[in-house]
């Protein structure tokens, strides 16, 4: 929902914390959750270490209304839906998410979140569809090879974001 951006965005720096550079997440270097190539990208422009560690919210917010919440519609989704798939989209990707909320209300998977899928959307409540998404993400991080390292975080930030998608839906 349009009115949701800004609550899902200071949920989502919530989730994705200050600076990192571990050496076994493939992002590499990593601020408020916007790796280094994905800022560099945005900006058409290389970024040192100190730019990435003197990022605020107010320089990604509109990084992730462009390239992340409107990607996926997030302002063209119920509420709820819209954290789920804005969560996920910033963690693995807008094409991942959208393919998770086309499988969970059984539209054409195609990555791409049109017309067809918000109409699919719109014939599924909220909370079945973000019960789907939690489980489809579940079991994504439970396969990949850096569970290990990663997957307690991982199962923390989805479980979470469930809660808090939930609690939207439900409307309070």
């Amino acid at each position: 929902m349009r009115e949701n951006f800004e609550h899902c965005l200071k949920m989502l720096l919530e989730h994705e914390g200050g600076f990192v550079n571990h050496p076994k997440d493939p992002g590499g270097m990593t601020n408020l959750g916007v790796t280094k190539a994905v800022y560099e990208t945005y900006l058409r422009r290389g970024v040192t270490e100190q730019e990435m560690r003197a990022l605020t919210a107010e320089d990604v917010a509109p990084l992730y209304k462009q390239k992340y919440w409107d990607r996926v519609r997030g302002d063209d989704l119920p509420s709820g839906v819209d954290w789920s798939v804005f969560d996920w989209a910033v963690n693995s990707g807008t094409g991942r998410a959208a393919k998770a909320l086309q499988r969970a209300v059984g539209a054409t998977v195609d990555g791409a979140i049109g017309p067809a899928t918000l109409r699919a959307v719109a014939d599924h409540e909220p909370v079945e569809i973000v019960h789907r998404i939690y489980y489809a993400r579940k079991h994504f991080y439970e396969n990949l090879s850096t569970f290990e390292t990663f997957g307690k975080g991982w199962t923390r930030r989805n479980s979470e974001t469930l809660e808090q998608a939930l609690r939207m839906a439900a409307g309070t």
